[in-house]
This record gives structure tokens, C-alpha cells and sequence, in this order.
């Protein structure tokens, strides 16, 4: 494996490297979902007038992410802090996950709310984005072999890391492609489903909207196919099974990764995606109690 390229006096880790294109395949595919929705009309307009964009959805919570996974950081080691703030606060080492994930999602909703897109609209939005870059990020963790692979195995694909973060030289799952493989796979589902909110929409839309508009949106609907005659999914169903299939590919990779188990035989990773899964469960049960879907002819 390759934890870092040596570029002359610079090294490069390859696991920023990959997250760094983790966030452009996000940010390409949530410009696309996003043009889709506001050529069929279901992008409510701003106060500024000016509708949400791709790049403000990805690149200012993924910097409050990094700060915020920064300062979770230092502040749960605040002997450490203390003695060598500097050192701590500006290391390139030191990053947890759940930080970024509270301080992300915080600037999310922040945006959310100023371009005044519903909630569970600007999650729909943002799922098979989220999707695509956890599987790209994922070949990172191959990339630089930092011990989330998984457990010995005998076959013709399984991989060593003898040159990793966390070396090993025997021959292990390569749980990274596993994960990266599911994660194209949700993504696919996730978009294909994203059909079936906008297609009613835009053919309501393409009564009003100008030629070239409504050439675009039978081109739409002729790529949606039988889309259009199921029912509609009201908003917060993607996000839903996002929860519900991310965290089913999560918990079913964890039985063969060497994560340390915790309570009732299950990792950490395996108890946070039953709680995703019945999360996602619990979202798609209230909405259609509240809002059963019905077919648009």
C-alpha cells in the first residue's frame, strides 16, 4: 500500500488525497441531482432569489466538518492541549469523526434554512452525494492501509498491508472495495429513487415552463421509464433508506473486520448501524402514515 506520495521534500497522504476526491465526486453528482430538481420546479426559491448550489452544499460543511472534527479532538484531550496547543490544534494528525459529523451537519441545516429548503428535502438531496463519497473515501483506507481491513482469508482477492499505517502481512478481506462496491451500489438505488419524487413534478412543471425547459423535462421523463406511473415518495423517503441501507452494508461488513467487539458480540460500527437502520425504518413508517404516496398518471 501507499500511506504517502513523496513529492521531492513533500509528502502526501494518500487518505486526505482520496477524501479530498471523495468531495469532488460529491459535489459533481450533487450539482447533477440538484439541476435535475430545479428543472422540474421542486427547488422553492431563496429570500436572496438565488438558489442553492453544489458548491456551497459541499464545501462549507465539509471545512466546518474538518474544524469541528479538529476541535472534538483536542478538547477530549485537554491535558494535551494545554501543554502543547499549537502542536495540537495544527497537527495534521488527530481527527474525530464525530466532531465533523456534529459541526457538518450543523452548517447542513444552517444552509437548509437560509435557502429555505425543507429539511428532509435537503437530506433527499444530499443522500446519494453522501453515498458516492463514503465509498470513494473508503479506497483511502485501502490506499494507506490504516486497519480497516478485515479478517485473514484464503481467497484469490484477499490483499496484505505490509507497508501500512497498521501493517499486516498475512492475507486479508479488502473490506475497503467491499464497502466502496455497496456504496455505488446505494448510490445507484438512491438516485433511481430521486426519479420518483421529481418525475410527477416535472410533468406538472412542463405545462408553464418555456420550450427548451420542456423539451429537457421529457427528456427526464423518458429517462425516468416506468418512474412516472409508481408512487411518488414524499420528501425524507431517500434520506430513509439511506439510513436503512448504509447501515445494513455497514453492519454486515463489520462481521468480518477486525474491529474490536463491545456488548452482545457487536462492534461499536455494528450497534451505530442498528440504530441507523431502525432510525431509517422509524422515518419511512411516519411518513407515509402522514403522507400515504399515490400514484401520479
Amino acid at each position: 500500500m501507499i500511506p504517502f506520495l513523496h513529492l521531492g521534500p513533500i509528502n502526501l497522504p494518500t487518505f486526505g488525497l482520496m477524501v479530498a476526491t471523495a468531495m469532488f465526486c460529491s459535489y459533481f453528482l450533487l450539482a447533477a441531482d440538484l439541476r435535475r430538481r430545479a428543472a422540474a420546479g421542486t427547488l422553492p426559491p431563496s429570500p436572496s432569489g438565488r438558489s442553492i448550489d453544489a458548491e456551497t452544499l459541499v464545501a462549507i460543511p465539509s471545512l466546518v466538518g474538518i474544524v469541528g472534527a479538529k476541535l472534538y479532538h483536542v478538547l477530549e484531550t485537554p491535558r494535551d492541549l494545554l501543554a502543547n496547543p499549537l502542536s495540537e490544534i495544527f497537527s495534521t494528525y488527530g481527527f474525530a469523526w464525530f466532531g465533523g459529523l456534529i459541526a457538518g451537519l450543523a452548517a447542513f441545516i444552517y444552509l437548509g434554512r437560509k435557502f429555505r429548503v425543507p429539511i428532509l428535502q435537503l437530506f433527499d438531496i444530499a443522500s446519494p452525494a453522501c453515498a458516492l463519497g463514503y465509498g470513494v473515501g473508503r479506497i483511502g483506507c485501502l490506499l494507506s492501509g490504516d486497519g480497516d481491513y478485515g479478517v485473514p482469508t484464503s481467497l484469490p482477492w484477499g490483499m496484505s498491508f505490509p507497508n501500512g499505517v497498521v501493517p499486516t502481512t498475512a492475507r486479508v478481506h479488502p473490506t475497503p472495495i467491499y464497502e466502496f462496491l455497496a456504496a455505488l451500489l446505494i448510490t445507484g438505488i438512491l438516485w433511481r429513487l430521486g426519479s420518483r419524487q421529481i418525475a410527477p413534478a416535472a410533468r406538472q412543471f412542463s405545462s408553464s415552463a418555456q420550450p427548451s425547459s420542456s423539451h429537457a423535462l421529457r427528456s427526464h421523463d423518458s429517462n425516468s421509464g416506468s418512474t412516472a406511473s409508481r408512487p411518488r415518495l414524499p420528501n425524507g423517503a431517500i434520506f430513509a433508506w439511506y439510513l436503512i441501507l448504509t447501515g445494513i452494508a455497514r453492519f454486515l461488513v463489520e462481521f468480518i473486520r477486525i474491529n474490536p467487539r463491545s456488548f452482545f458480540g457487536l462492534t461499536n460500527a455494528q450497534a451505530a448501524s442498528l440504530l441507523s437502520i431502525l432510525l431509517g425504518a422509524a422515518l419511512l413508517f411516519a411518513l407515509y402514515k402522514r403522507s400515504p404516496p399515490h400514484v401520479a398518471h
